[in-house]
């Protein structure tokens, strides 16, 4: 094998499940200290170790095993063997629509990870811009840090925030010097109470007097109609 022909199963390598001949080929292309792949391992094995943390632990339903076994097992009656194929084929739905439903819980949450990933992949683009100023608006409940940037907008990375309520979200507001406070857009956080969220574009840093986030109804208010839960004053940039 050539590194070309390595790149796609270094995942499967990290995993344990190559064949044993698969195995030993990557294995001894490895030692030969190649400098192209060894880092390609070291990527692989982080990303299945990303997946598989997001993953939870889900053990099959309790009668699953039962049903599997007492449909193979009545088998053996004196019904015969096409009885018997019958209650396996039945056994192996029972099993495999289960695995399906498993299926599309995975590729749900995957499908909500390479969002999240895609938001910290854009943070830190926001981050690496040389004009982006910090904001640290509290070490309590909810703590965090807004980022501002005249050109890209305003970043904000919280944790600690409340649950909300069913049909309430988070709003955020660039809240002018001396004027009504303005909306930035809605978002949501995770199940820990963390949250990434950026407003793009253009922002007079001059002025602009704070950044605040409230909590509003599904659809957004025009102004605020509850007390902020986090303030950020933006002043001297």
């Amino acid at each position: 094998m050539n590194c070309d022909d390595l790149a796609d199963v270094f995942e499967l390598y990290a995993l344990g499940v190559l064949e044993a001949e698969e195995r030993g080929e990557i294995e001894a292309h490895l030692g030969r200290g190649c400098a192209a792949c060894t880092p390609r391992l070291r990527r692989a094995a982080a990303l299945n170790a990303a997946i598989l943390a997001v993953v939870p632990d889900t053990a099959p339903p309790r009668g699953l095993r039962r049903r599997v076994v007492s449909l193979v097992g009545s088998g053996r009656s004196a019904w015969g063997w096409t009885f018997a194929s019958g209650s396996v084929a039945a056994a192996l739905l029972i099993a495999l629509l289960w695995f399906s439903v498993r299926d599309r819980e995975l590729e749900s949450q995957l499908a909500r990870e390479r969002a999240n990933l895609t938001r910290v992949q854009q943070a830190f683009a926001f981050l690496n811009e040389p004009e982006t100023k910090q904001v640290i608006f509290g070490k309590g409940e909810p703590r965090g840090n807004v980022f501002v940037n005249p050109r890209t907008g305003v970043l904000l990375i919280a944790s600690n925030l409340p649950p909300l309520p069913v049909g309430k979200t988070y709003e955020l507001w660039v809240i002018p010097k001396g004027g009504a406070p303005k909306p930035a857009g809605l978002f949501q956080s995770d199940r820990e109470g963390t949250a990434i969220y950026i407003q793009s574009g253009a922002l007079d840093l001059a002025a602009t007097g704070a950044v605040a986030v409230t909590v509003e109804p599904d659809a957004g208010s025009a102004q605020p109609t509850t007390t902020p839960i986090i303030v950020a004053p933006v002043a001297g940039f």
